[in-house]
């Protein structure tokens, strides 16, 4: 044989054998898109979804999940469940976004890291926004910015990379279409959700997200096009899904179907479709969470899945589809959205999703700067203001009942709530008992006031959580209490408003709100709460009980209860109840607090302020230099 022909051979085998050797474990890639939940998709909507072709494509060699949620209806409350593998309330990150931030669970970390000791070159092009401590970061990413790339990495490197797309993102309905772009979808042919009015604007904005979500998959497109031009389409899992769901009014930042399901398309790489449960091309009806990302990429890397995170791998070695096929529940929670406090909590199991809601006279509608920025909400409040919406588009400016329960299959968009429905009373017992389960084994934090909180805590929420379980638990069978007949729960009620404990007294006072005019009875010992309670907290919701009720004026005690206060994070819970009140008709002067020191505090504050003084609540901006 010729030596240099040897010589070549020889070479090549080696070369051959170095690619084999370097791609002994597979690269994973992530296309995260924002704020679009399924209903955008043709993949998920034949009729009125938008094409993307990419996404398609990638379909056809992969895995299109049916059900698929995120964990939180909103960014930073969402990465961090991904990126920590744990659910929100167990660890305090479930508020978007920190104000202060909080600690991974002690001997966890982010999930990169594991992949990084590994031997994995982790990138993340750009996108963070977590709620934990910059120290919990360390180690995470080999690079995490606008010039990240998995193409720099060490030859041969296995890698993991996120790439994040910003063009579907909320932000991009404040205004038009980018200049010279035409609507994909005509907004004449669009199909409107059943909440929301029959207007030209609303029209338009559905073809603008529309178009928007194709133009982000073209995006998509140029990365794909980079795997594919560096010959790595046959090791790389490329994972496509929107950071929670979105963003046309009602879904980002909600704990509803909308703002929770969302498209998750698994590209399976030919070498090794060995590691997924179902065929390439497929579709499977299991439900997966957010949760359950952190060991889906581990599992798919080899590594080992750390015993403290709270998902389970949905692709890997031993993952079964008749197993995952059985997965028919999923968990979300809806708190702190900026300066507006809420907390509703969302099980969905088999058909059905089920809303708590833990503050039902805390309609889904309540002022909030950011969101309020977009015309299609403008034109939402004016249209319920001025009493031009049916029942089901005016029901988002109205207060709720404490749990809901839809069926899915025929009611997508949740509108018809068959709570109330003997028919579904076993359903709805067992979902409440599924929830009730869930929120006390985390256990969810969300239970004590943020401000409480952080302060009790120090930002450690999963050792706080678990050493106040019996706590939480307690919180929660007072807040259930609103899902009791009132003569039932009323000695119960009694009691917590006697409690040593101000978070028992603070739940016992919600949840005579929650009753209204029932818990009439209380309108005394609320009062005097109002007026004494040595937590300040506890006043402001025995106070929005009397303003809810029209029992007294709530004004004086809330300014008193203020006036108390320099904690910017508790002023501004305080001011959601004055807020409520003021949107529910009580009117609020605000020159009885012109120059109080509370009125100067930065945070979240100004925005509240702002809103109380005849604005929209967003802040001016800085000039330049200043």
């Amino acid at each position: 044989m010729n030596k240099i022909v040897h010589k070549l051979i020889v070479s090549g085998v080696l070369m051959a054998s170095a690619t084999f050797a370097a791609q002994d474990r597979p690269n994973i890639v992530w296309l995260t898109t924002e704020d679009n939940s399924a209903n955008w998709y043709r993949l998920y909507n034949p009729e009125h979804g938008v094409a993307m072709p990419n996404v398609e494509c990638l379909a056809k060699d992969g895995l299109v999940f049916n059900n698929a949620y995120s964990c939180a209806p909103v960014c930073s409350a969402a990465r961090s469940t991904i990126i920590s593998g744990c659910y929100g309330p167990r660890t305090g990150a479930q508020y978007h976004r920190r104000q202060v931030p909080v600690a991974m669970p002690d001997g966890l970390k982010m999930f990169p890291y594991y992949l990084r000791q590994a031997g994995y070159y982790t990138s993340n092009n750009k996108k963070e926004d977590y709620n934990y401590l910059p120290s919990d970061r360390q180690g995470v990413w080999d690079m995490s910015s606008g010039k990240a790339s998995f193409r720099k990495r060490r030859p041969g490197q296995p890698f993991f990379h996120v790439q994040n797309f910003t063009r579907t993102h909320e932000s991009q309905l404040f205004g038009e279409l980018p200049k010279g772009k035409k609507y994909a979808v005509d907004p004449a042919e669009v199909e409107l959700f059943p909440y929301h009015p029959d207007t030209k604007l609303f029209r338009e904005k559905y073809a603008q997200y529309l178009t928007l979500n194709a133009m982000a998959d073209a995006e998509m497109g140029r990365i794909i096009k980079q795997l594919e031009e560096d010959g790595l389409m046959d090791d790389t899992f490329i994972f496509h899904y929107g950071d929670h769901g979105g963003v046309l009014p009602g879904g980002k930042g909600y704990a509803h179907n909308d703002g929770l399901q969302v498209a998750m398309v698994v590209y399976v790489p030919e070498n090794w479709k060995h590691l997924v449960p179902a065929e390439r091309g497929s579709r499977v009806d299991g439900v997966v969470e957010f949760v359950d990302l952190s060991a889906t990429v581990l599992n798919l890397a080899g590594v080992e899945i750390p015993a403290g995170i709270n998902g389970k791998p949905f692709l890997g070695k031993g993952v079964k589809l008749t197993e995952l096929n059985k997965r028919d529940s999923a968990f979300g929670y809806a708190e702190r959205f900026d300066e507006k406090y809420d907390m509703v909590r969302f099980l969905r199991k088999g058909k059905y999703s089920y809303w708590r809601n833990y503050q039902p006279f805390n309609f889904d509608g309540l002022h909030n700067f950011y969101r309020y920025k977009q015309p299609a909400f403008r034109e939402w409040r004016d249209l319920a203001n001025a009493g031009e919406l049916n029942e089901a588009q005016s029901a988002f400016y109205k207060a709720r009942a404490p749990e809901q329960l839809f069926d899915l299959s025929s009611d997508p968009h949740e509108i018809n709530n068959l709570a109330d429905d003997p028919a579904y009373a076993d359903i709805l017992m067992d979902l409440r008992l599924a929830l009730q389960k869930k929120v006390k084994s985390l256990p969810d934090v969300g239970f004590f006031p943020e401000s409480t909180f952080l302060s009790e805590s120090g930002g450690q929420g999963a050792t706080f959580g678990l050493k106040n379980k019996k706590r939480i638990s307690k919180m929660v069978d007072i807040a259930d209490l609103q899902l009791t007949p009132f003569p039932e729960a009323q000695a119960r009620i009694a009691k917590a408003l006697r409690s040593s404990d101000a978070t028992e007294r603070y739940w016992g006072a919600i949840t005579c709100s929650a009753f209204g005019e029932q818990a009439m009875p209380f309108v005394d010992d609320l009062k005097r709460l109002a007026a004494e309670d040595p937590d300040r907290l506890v006043r402001t919701r025995a106070a929005e009980f009397i303003g809810l009720t029209g029992a007294a004026d709530p004004v004086p005690y809330l300014f008193d209860t203020l006036a108390e206060c320099d904690d910017p994070i508790e002023v501004n819970l305080i001011l959601n109840t004055v807020v409520l009140l003021r949107d529910s008709g009580i009117e609020i002067d605000m020159s009885k607090a012109e120059g109080a020191a509370w009125t100067q505090l930065g945070g979240l504050v100004p925005h509240r302020i702002g809103y109380l003084n005849g604005g929209t609540g967003e802040l001016p901006k800085k000039k330049k230099g200043k």
